[in-house]
């Protein structure tokens, strides 16, 4: 069965725009996308501040901004899905379906008119990924991952799973959020934004969290359907890892035990040493429990290697991108291995003893990168771990 999963291709929509150009010229500058929120009135909460791409009016739909990223990072696999045999490509995105479309519904019902069935449909978690599917002809697996931070991760983890076992050639994955009223009324009445505005990933002094609008989809595909077609591959998939903490429904456990467990899992899976890996994108929310938790498990999975890793959160210029964050990482992650270039983290003004490690303040770092590990985690515990390796 075939083990070495390719990425042969991917496209993003982030608060800067449409396109992976605009998101590479922007993070690897060290450039935040926070800005007051014109979307919908922000006048009832405490956070006026996010992530999003485009001022007043009608905001972008999650089905046709991932169908653009699907397509997009199909054409730029140079595989047209029409020569796809649909029944062994998959199709696996993280989201928590629309607002928009089900905000819609409640409208419509309270004014007495019929709700359009179709517009409901596509708002649900479950329509995304079937209408990408139908759109491309893929017949295969069909799935979406809603479970928060770690969603698309999730995606991509599942989807590696499928091409190893050999029960798909090709696989769609990605995940998007676009920030919404909905999400953000939740998030501003927990009092997890940042209260300057900034999200300032491990810095002493940072306040919190704030949104950011994001989608992403890359293509993976077996070594075999890869060189098969002659496929150009950017990347290789060696390894990955999932593990919980089984510590509190929102608090990450304050020794990042089960991020540590992931990141362990991944570089046994890959049969990586840990000090093979020299750059590390965090989940780095900007948080005051996740950033010295993350730290900590950084320091229980990598040990005396810990100190020379490098370490950035890239939420600290697009925001925090819920179920699109782990696969618009995962890209920014692969565009450090294309670049040899280490992101930064914005917005870094002071150390924080309890986060002891080098996160690359402020400015991007030429490396020498031969792999690198994408980190996601979410609400409940949940862990993710990604390593990504040149060809």
């Amino acid at each position: 069965m075939p083990t070495d999963i390719r990425v042969t291709g991917y496209q993003t929509f982030t608060a800067f725009g449409a396109g992976a150009g605009v998101l590479r010229d922007h993070v690897f500058s060290g450039r935040s996308a926070f800005a007051p929120v014109e979307r919908f009135d922000t006048g009832p909460f405490r956070n006026a501040y996010g992530a999003t791409h485009g001022g007043r009016g009608a905001p972008p739909r999650q089905l046709e901004t991932i169908l653009d990223c699907a397509r997009g990072a199909l054409a730029a696999a140079k595989l047209d899905p029409a020569a796809v045999d649909g029944r062994r490509a998959a199709v696996l995105i993280g989201t928590q379906g629309d607002f928009t479309g089900i905000h819609h519904f409640w409208q419509d019902t309270a004014a007495d008119r019929d709700p359009d069935p179709a517009d409901t449909h596509r708002s649900f978690a479950g329509g995304i990924p079937a209408a990408v599917a139908g759109a491309l002809g893929f017949t295969g697996p069909g799935l979406a991952f809603i479970n928060a931070c770690v969603a698309s991760a999730n995606a991509v983890i599942h989807a590696c799973r499928l091409i190893a076992a050999g029960q798909a050639d090709v696989a769609v994955v990605g995940g998007v959020y676009l920030v919404d009223e909905e999400q953000f009324a939740k998030f501003d009445s927990g009092r997890t934004f940042a209260k300057d505005g900034r999200l300032r990933p491990f810095a002493r002094g940072r306040s919190g969290m704030l949104l950011g609008d994001g989608a992403a989809a890359l293509v993976l595909e077996s070594e075999e359907h890869a060189l098969r077609r002659g496929a150009r591959s950017l990347a290789r998939i060696p390894g990955f890892g999932m593990a919980a903490d089984a510590h509190h429904v929102v608090q990450p456990h304050p020794r990042g035990l089960g991020m540590s467990r992931a990141i362990g899992r991944a570089l046994d899976r890959a049969a990586v040493a840990p000090e093979e890996i020299p750059y590390v994108n965090a989940h780095g929310t900007g948080t005051r429990l996740n950033d010295p938790a993350e730290t900590a498990g950084l320091h229980a999975a990598f040990g005396a290697h810990a100190p020379r890793l490098m370490v950035s959160s890239t939420k600290s210029m697009t925001g925090h991108m819920l179920e699109a964050t782990g696969a618009v990482e995962l890209v920014i992650s692969l565009m450090a291995l294309e670049s040899q270039t280490v992101p930064p983290t914005a917005g870094f003004d002071e150390p924080d003893p309890e986060c002891d490690l080098d996160y690359v303040p402020n400015e991007p770092r030429q490396a020498e990168l031969r792999r690198v590990l994408s980190l996601n985690a979410g609400f409940g515990g949940l862990n993710t771990a990604i390593i990504l390796e040149q060809l």
